[in-house]
């Protein structure tokens, strides 16, 4: 597969249906080698970032988007972000000797998932995601009928190459000629096979979906995997873990070792960085 890793928007001309397109190479890879993920896992976690780069895009805002689940079973986390500027990263957890070929539900067992949107400026927000669904994607799809109350359809596909995946949504104001349009177009879009979406550029397959439609293709945007972790950030949350709590690791062990789980960046602080993390000042 070509490492494409591009993201574009595109839109049926006049009405209330827009649609989004993104596929994912270089990136997945990249963050699917930061643990001996199982081909399961690993799946997910692709469908996961596939996902996480499609809601952002229905969004006006700069920050970050992450889809967040908890679970009890073989896959204890699984955790994919994307920013408004299409970098993402992610992660997951899971029992080596538990998880196995599992499908969705098995993996994540009993549990919570969340969408949180950080803005740059402005509030957080976490919305809770159903898990009535057997699939991420028809999870997700619910989330917006309930949360944003837009009807959305999402496929999502992951290999170990890869991974892809289109939105549709209706937006507000719709008439009755979109509620055609959109039975048409989302029934047309569940005919794409994961071999189009992971292997074929997006003119492409949109051609081959929607040919008797008038569709829009926006600007194509690369997306990246990239870390937001920093020493700064790292310091944040040792401040947040407490003064007391740091100078005793300091005590036992010299110094406070930090490594990023999405990324493996290693950090190291010793007491001048603590002392000045709490004084403002350092102490020689």
């Amino acid at each position: 597969m070509a490492s494409r890793d591009q993201f574009q928007r595109f839109i049926f001309e006049d009405s209330h249906v827009r649609g989004a397109w993104v596929q994912l190479g270089a990136s997945y890879r990249e963050i699917g080698s930061q643990a001996p993920y199982p081909d399961s896992v690993r799946g997910l976690l692709g469908e996961a970032l596939v996902a996480s780069v499609l809601m952002s895009s229905t969004l006006k805002f700069e920050g970050t988007l992450s889809l967040q689940a908890q679970g009890q079973g073989p896959l204890s986390t699984l955790m994919a972000e994307c920013s408004h500027d299409r970098f993402i990263r992610g992660l997951a957890r899971f029992d080596e000797q538990a998880v196995g070929e599992e499908a969705f539900h098995d993996l994540l067992g009993e549990g919570r998932m969340a969408i949180t949107i950080t803005p740059e400026k402005g509030n957080r927000y976490q919305g809770v995601v159903p898990r009535e669904s057997d699939s991420l994607a028809g999870c997700l799809e619910e989330y917006f009928e309930r949360s944003e109350q837009l009807a959305t359809s999402l496929i999502l596909f992951a290999s170990e190459e890869g991974a892809a995946g289109l939105l549709l949504q209706r937006l507000p104001g719709a008439t009755e000629e979109d509620d055609d349009l959109w039975e048409r177009v989302n029934h047309l879009a569940r005919t794409v096979s994961e071999a189009e979406l992971l292997e074929l550029d997006s003119e492409t397959v949109l051609h081959r979906l929607f040919h008797e439609e008038t569709v829009r293709l926006f600007d194509a945007e690369p997306v990246a995997f990239r870390c937001s972790c920093s020493q700064e950030r790292t310091l944040g949350a040792l401040e947040a873990i407490g003064k007391e709590e740091c100078y005793s690791i300091l005590d036992e062990q010299g110094s406070i070792e930090m490594d990023c789980q999405f990324c493996h960046a290693h950090y190291r602080f010793d007491r001048n960085d603590i002392d000045h993390l709490f004084t403002g000042h350092t102490l020689h």
